[in-house]
């Protein structure tokens, strides 16, 4: 579905990314990720390997929060494959402090990640697709920018403005023939959620109407339809993956 096709997706080393990552290397495309640390990102780049050695797979850790290390990056990716035909903001912190005790600079911290970090990547990235006539960005929001969740304010905060910022790229872009959306997973057996004792993962689940917790695939697949020509007329959705959860 993704033959020939680059992508460039943060976050990348682990849970959604790396699932995300490994679907559209499944689907013939040709994948950038970009981790926090050097040594995640090995790690990542060598577990790809060991499945299929003849993925093109490559990765990078620049500093999501600093503008000029981004675009550095993202240049980078330009030089050598030519294009950027698929942008995946998928890195994210989320957060569950209550308001009473919240420091300004973790809410600070989510914001910048979060927010700041998809703009960051965004906009070199868009003056690469406009060159080239086209191109599909997809950004990680989040059921809770619906519903909202008891704590962690400024983790709805950041997904909410997430939502804004790909139904307003969308009608901006789309006359330069660029697609905006965005994926919002419900709750997903990610490290954090596997780490959960039974008797908190049980509750959780029962909230769900498909009664069962999302899977990272569950999540990449939506990443892979909306990245696909099948998503030819899609722009401007933000499409949930959570069971109904979110109701």
């Amino acid at each position: 579905m993704l033959k020939g096709k680059l992508a460039v997706v943060t976050g990348g080393t682990r849970g959604i990314g790396y699932a995300i990552v490994k679907k559209y290397l499944e689907n013939g495309a040709k994948v950038v990720l970009f981790g926090s640390r050097q040594e995640t990102v090995d790690k990542a780049l060598a577990s790809l390997k060991e499945l299929n050695a003849d993925w093109e797979v490559e990765g990078d850790c620049p500093n999501l929060t600093d503008p000029e290390s981004v675009k550095a990056a993202i240049l980078k990716v330009k030089e050598k494959f030519g294009k950027i035909d698929i942008l995946v903001n998928n890195a994210g912190v989320s957060d569950s402090t209550k308001i009473d005790n919240y420091p300004p600079e973790q809410f600070q911290k989510v914001m910048n990640l979060n927010v700041n970090a998809i703009f960051n990547a965004i906009q070199p990235t868009v003056a690469i697709m406009k060159e080239q006539g086209g191109g599909c960005i997809l950004n990680t929001s989040s059921m809770v920018s619906i519903s909202g969740q008891p704590g962690g304010v400024a983790y709805p905060a950041s997904k909410y403005a997430v939502n804004g910022l790909t139904w307003s790229l969308a009608r901006e872009l789309g006359p330069s023939n660029i697609r905006v959306n965005a994926v919002a997973p419900g709750i997903t057996r990610t490290d954090m959620v596997a780490a959960l004792p039974e008797q908190m993962i049980q509750p959780l689940i029962n909230t769900i109407p498909l009664r069962r917790v999302g899977e990272p695939e569950d999540v990449a697949n939506a990443f892979l339809f909306l990245a696909s020509d099948m998503a030819s007329y899609v722009t401007g959705e933000i499409l949930s993956v959570d069971g109904a959860a979110r109701s």
